[in-house]
């Protein structure tokens, strides 16, 4: 009978030491695996300088609809950021103040459609018209030279006036206006004129009150909290609409078209137009 016991509970140890050798796979043990929709992405995002307040607003509510991706944006005229991309800069999507420079990366515009470099960067079938933007007249706090129209910028009133460089969006579009009004050439003989390599130069100048006044978008006007005297009409210059594209040098297609169709959506569309912006027609 002794016998017995000695060997039943020598059994029933060896089960025990079994068991305890064994472990069983818990939800706070267990790793899953990365997906598609929780591997993280960066996305470098190349945008005119006049979007700086509102893209930086939608990038923040973008980490909520897709956390795993980090925008990386980088503000600066079209022309700038068009170089860039051309000498080799990583981007992702491009978003220009004007189609100039996007059919200059666009091989699907030939010379005559303004791709005279033959440059291939845009991603056939993802150029879209995202917004439209307005030129404006805007002037200091004080407005100490009583500029209150496009039509005194031709006279005695104006001491200094400031303007984009010709190869910045809101500098050709500040042309097209003196022009339209036969006052460049006046302007630029009298040394009238001061430049800005992009937007924000030109509006810093207003805030600063180192000019009389300066040819900006209302989008900037607004974030400067500037007074806008006048708007320009379209007998004075064209649309003002800026297209997007992701590029074909992308190493994120599908993460890159979804940002770019968050930018399309009526949450994104809010915050453009609560500072001036417009969906494009």
């Amino acid at each position: 009978m002794k016998k017995t016991i000695a060997i039943l509970l020598a059994a029933f140890l060896l089960l025990a030491f079994s068991a305890c050798g064994r472990t069983t796979p818990s939800a706070e043990t267990e790793t899953p695996e990365m997906t598609d929709d929780t591997e993280p992405v960066t996305l470098y995002v190349f945008a005119a300088a006049s979007m700086t307040e509102t893209l930086d607003q939608i990038i923040e509510l973008y980490k909520t609809a897709a956390p795993n991706v980090t925008i990386v944006p980088t503000y600066d005229s079209s022309g700038t950021l068009k170089t860039q991309i051309q000498e080799g800069a990583v981007c992702d999507i491009f978003i220009s103040a004007a189609q100039k420079q996007m059919n200059q990366l666009d091989a699907s515009k030939d010379a005559e459609g303004g791709n005279e470099e033959g440059l291939d960067f845009v991603l056939q079938g993802t150029r879209t018209d995202l917004l439209e933007n307005k030129v404006v007249l805007a002037v200091p706090d004080d407005n100490a030279a009583d500029i209150q129209s496009f039509a005194d910028l031709g006279t005695e009133k104006l001491t200094l006036l400031c303007i984009g460089n010709e190869d910045v969006p809101v500098g050709a579009y500040s042309e097209e206006i003196l022009t339209s009004l036969g006052i460049l050439d006046q302007l630029e003989a009298a040394n009238k004129l001061t430049y800005g390599s992009n937007v924000k130069e030109v509006t810093t100048q207003v805030k600063e009150g180192t000019v009389d006044a300066g040819i900006i978008y209302a989008t900037d006007a607004f974030s400067a909290e500037l007074t806008v005297v006048d708007e320009a009409t379209s007998d004075l210059c064209r649309q003002v609409i800026y297209p997007a594209a992701v590029l074909n040098i992308t190493q994120n297609e599908q993460a890159a078209r979804d940002f770019l169709a968050f930018l399309q959506s009526d949450e994104a569309m809010a915050v453009f137009t609560s500072v001036g912006f417009a969906p494009a027609p």
